[in-house]
């Protein structure tokens, strides 16, 4: 069963007891998203961290925090003379 499908019943069972139907699905996804976000931030804040940071700047630091990786130092040329040649 779909959301639609359900959303049908539950209008159904609201008007045999006549009461309000149910609000359509989806319509308050953003501000569950919303409120989501905002108790993500109370509980940072709370625990003494930043409230805002942005999910490219946080997956950036955990990539390149600790894992640069620099190539070897190559300015001193290597001594070739040990190298027995024809």
């Amino acid at each position: 069963m779909d959301a639609i499908q359900q959303h049908m019943i539950d209008s159904y069972r609201a008007a045999q007891h006549g009461e309000l139907p149910p609000p359509l699905p989806g319509r308050h996804d953003w501000a569950v998203v919303r409120d989501v976000r905002d108790r993500r931030r109370f509980d940072a804040v709370m625990a003494g961290l930043p409230a805002r940071r942005r999910w490219r700047t946080a997956l950036r630091e955990l990539f390149t925090h600790g894992h640069h990786s620099t190539p070897p130092d190559n300015s001193t040329p290597r001594d070739n003379s040990s190298c027995s040649g024809a």
